[in-house]
């Protein structure tokens, strides 16, 4: 028997593994795919092209992830963007965001003296913000109507929210009530930055910007860091795939056993207590604990049997929100695009580049996605990663990632995925002419797709939507954000609990922690 059986080999997985069998336990992992990674995952879509299969950019990973598990030993190596963000506005307007306080404010100025003037004071209050939640990540949630160690967990919250001041404590309730519009309606008064930095708002998030809670998801993606520097996003050399890589070659180190092509049907019960990981075929794999870094929703709706849990859980689960809206796409092209507004090369090739103007723009795309079942003009960000990393296209040529909101997850994506490809592409057209003719091959993800090779449910790229009654210490349920669930040896170590999605690993970390202490009080 092992002391941990995992499922699933994803990026927060490899982190449980490594930091549990860095405690001395007997590690396996069973992953459904053939490689590691899960979405996380680096592959060759076209002869000679490789980029990142699902995540594509990185920030939120945390640094002591990186430093506890020698990922730079490893070869793990980020570099940032030159630029954060490049915004093609009009035939001869474009708006760049990056390379320093100052020239973002040039840049801001061409629109508005004003928002110019105030970019300094709302950096500031963002990371005044920021850093709480940053205090929070690599902390386990109190448990509501748990023990005495909830009830301190809880208290220490409230002295660390205490020592806010009243400005302070009145921009956090913004970010967690408020619409990502609303507060930037509040803050500035061109389109262009606020579509910046509303953009953040509804990546992953099936919700227009001035939907309530959406300003949380805008926060949630400005914790990060790269290489020291918070607030900036860069590229992992090798694509999303060599931060999985390097996971998996410490936990194989420390004596962790990796299994691909080894998909886990369901978990079995010992004694009243989760005991078995059992395959498709029905091999059983014992452990101690068993660890799940799986989508909340299709573990307690899909591996565990309904009579095993309450029924109150069981309809809590069903009502879980999963929907992210998200069609992803890999592109390899001939040549850099030309952007009317900026033709030729330079750093805002290497930036996220926004193909949505303004907000009202994203509000549109929202609600036809909910009339429609897609955006007739879909918000599209594109990252040409090969032109910080050469190793992922031949000499001269380039792969582009394009995210894409938003396309209704119940939709019939095997009869539709056409007509939403060519809107994606249309999208880019309109900005760089020529766009289109360069294009050597492409693959697509649909909703549908990212939920059946990904296991994310409705396409949700957070396993779960980061809305306020799915945060913190309701995630994913009020009463259970301990990572435990309601099957006494069987954990949650991704992105459906605290601290939610995207790539950090701090899921993994937690996890790991809980589990050891369990170990430790000698209840497993």
């Amino acid at each position: 028997m092992y002391d941990a059986v995992i499922v699933g080999a994803g990026h927060n997985g490899l982190v449980c593994a490594c930091y549990l069998a860095k405690a001395g336990l007997k590690v396996r992992m069973l992953e459904r795919r053939s490689v590691v990674g899960g979405a996380a995952a680096t592959e060759e879509f076209h002869p000679g092209f490789r980029n990142s299969v699902a995540a594509y950019t990185v920030s939120l990973l945390q640094p002591k992830i990186i430093r506890d598990l020698n990922l730079a030993g490893h070869g793990l190596r980020i570099v940032e963007r030159p630029l954060s963000n490049f915004l093609p506005l009009a035939e001869r307007g474009y708006l760049k965001v990056g390379g320093g306080a100052e020239a973002t404010q040039r840049e801001v100025a061409k629109f508005s003296a004003r928002d110019a003037q105030r970019l300094p004071a709302y950096w500031a209050m963002v990371e005044r913000v920021a850093d709480v939640l940053r205090d929070l990540i690599l902390r386990t949630p109190p448990n509501v109507g748990g023990g005495v160690a909830d009830a301190l967990a809880a208290l220490k919250l409230g002295m660390r929210l205490r020592r806010l001041d009243m400005e302070a404590r009145r921009d956090l309730l913004d970010f967690f009530a408020k619409s990502a519009a609303d507060m930037l309606d509040h803050w500035f008064e061109s389109d262009g930055i606020k579509a910046a930095f509303g953009f953040d708002a509804v990546v992953g998030n099936y919700a227009s910007p001035y939907g309530a809670g959406t300003a949380y998801v805008l926060l949630h993606h400005n914790f990060g860091e790269v290489n020291g520097k918070r607030g900036v996003w860069g590229h992992a050399i090798g694509g999303m795939g060599a931060i999985s890589d390097a996971l998996a070659a410490e936990a194989r180190r420390l004596g962790v056993e990796i299994t691909c092509d080894a998909a886990v049907a369901r978990i079995g019960l010992r004694d009243g207590r989760a005991r078995l990981a059992v395959l498709a075929d029905g091999t059983e794999i014992a452990g101690r604990a068993v660890i799940a870094n799986v989508n909340p929703k299709l573990l307690y709706l899909g591996m565990v049997e309904e009579r095993q849990l309450p029924p109150e859980f069981v309809e809590r689960m069903r009502a879980y929100k999963c929907a992210s809206a998200s069609f992803r796409m890999n592109v390899a092209l001939a040549e850099l695009p030309r952007f009317t507004c900026l033709p030729e090369p330079g750093p805002h090739h290497a930036a996220g580049i926004i193909f949505a103007p303004s907000l009202a723009y994203m509000e549109r795309a929202y609600f036809d996605a909910r009339t429609h079942g897609m955006a007739r003009a879909p918000i599209v960000e594109m990252v040409i990663a090969s032109t910080l990393d050469a190793t992922l296209a031949p000499p001269g040529k380039h792969v582009a990632s394009l995210f894409c909101q938003h396309f209704d997850p119940s939709m019939d994506w095997a009869a539709r995925r056409g007509e939403a490809i060519a809107r994606i592409f249309d999208v880019v057209e309109a900005q760089a002419p020529g766009f289109k003719a360069s294009i050597i091959a492409h693959t697509a993800l649909s909703p549908a797709d990212l939920e059946r090779e990904f296991g994310l449910i409705g396409g949700d790229i957070f396993h779960g939507a980061l809305t306020l009654d799915q945060l913190y210490a309701a995630r994913p349920l009020l009463g259970y954000a301990d990572y435990r669930g309601p099957l006494r040896g069987l954990y949650h170590a991704g992105a459906g609990a605290h601290p939610g999605g995207g790539v950090t690993g701090a899921p993994g970390h937690n996890c790991a922690r809980e589990v050891l202490e369990d170990f430790r009080r000698r209840i497993l």
